[in-house]
């Protein structure tokens, strides 16, 4: 199966520190993945590039069954294009219900000029609806953003880029800060949306990994160090040495 999205050897400096160093990563649609690896590995920079937040000084991203560049393109545009990124502190609309959070996450695809005038449709009702359900939230939907626990923040967030229907999803260590049931539920929103959109999902917490069940990337020093289960990550002598020993 063709790949959704692929770097090839990309790097990028910041006076004079390669934070990617000649990197190259690929995932297909419908695929959920994990990024593991000591502070500095280049797990955030990765996610930078991808999202047009930096460019690389040298590689290329192609994206999508159309094979684009997504070099030169502006976040907006990368956005646009079906790649969604949550970063690891929740960004909810705190003094707006579940219900106008999501939305406005379904409004966000619209022009502004559409947005406008724009009234609730029922079939948009239905997909809000639904939304809540898959993120936990069904009976938090009239209830303002800002009182929700931090777990449920989370979740809100990851439904609201969904809203947008990606076809990648970057999710930046979503697990943090969690009780045991958050995980748990989290685990399994994760698992749902991998069977639609791409997922990759930057965590260091080696039980929710587990938890995942799917194939696992290991940076180091900006570079692929390792892939593959994780059985087969954590009995590999170099990733001990690098990360698991620490």
């Amino acid at each position: 199966m063709n790949s959704l999205l692929e770097v090839s050897g990309v790097s990028v400096s910041f006076d004079g520190f390669k934070a990617i160093n000649n990197l190259s990563f690929a995932i297909r649609s419908a695929e959920l993945r994990a990024i593991i690896g000591p502070n500095g590995a280049g797990k955030t920079t990765f996610m930078d590039i991808v999202t047009g937040k930096t460019k690389p000084d040298e590689g290329r991203i192609i994206w999508g069954d159309l094979s684009r560049s997504l070099l030169g393109m502006s976040e907006a545009k990368i956005a646009q294009a079906g790649i969604g990124r949550k970063f690891q502190k929740p960004t909810v609309f705190e003094d707006q219900t579940v219900e106008e959070n999501l939305v406005m996450a379904l409004k966000s695809k619209r022009s502004p000029f559409a947005a406008l005038f724009y009234k609730r449709s029922p079939g948009d009702m239905r997909r809000v609806e639904e939304l809540a359900g898959e993120i936990n939230l069904a009976d938090q939907l009239y209830r303002k953003a800002g009182e929700l626990s931090h777990g449920q923040k989370q979740w809100l967030e990851i439904g609201m880029l969904l809203a947008q229907d990606p076809q990648l999803l970057l999710v930046d260590e979503p697990a943090a800060g969690m009780t045991p049931a958050e995980r748990e539920h989290t685990t399994a929103l994760l698992v749902e949306a991998a069977k639609t959109c791409a997922v990759v999902v930057v965590e260091h917490d080696m039980e929710f990994v587990r938890r995942l069940n799917c194939r696992v990337t290991v940076l180091h020093e900006g570079s692929v160090l390792a892939e593959g289960s994780l059985d087969h990550i954590t009995a590999n002598q170099e990733v001990i040495d690098v990360y698991l020993g620490r």
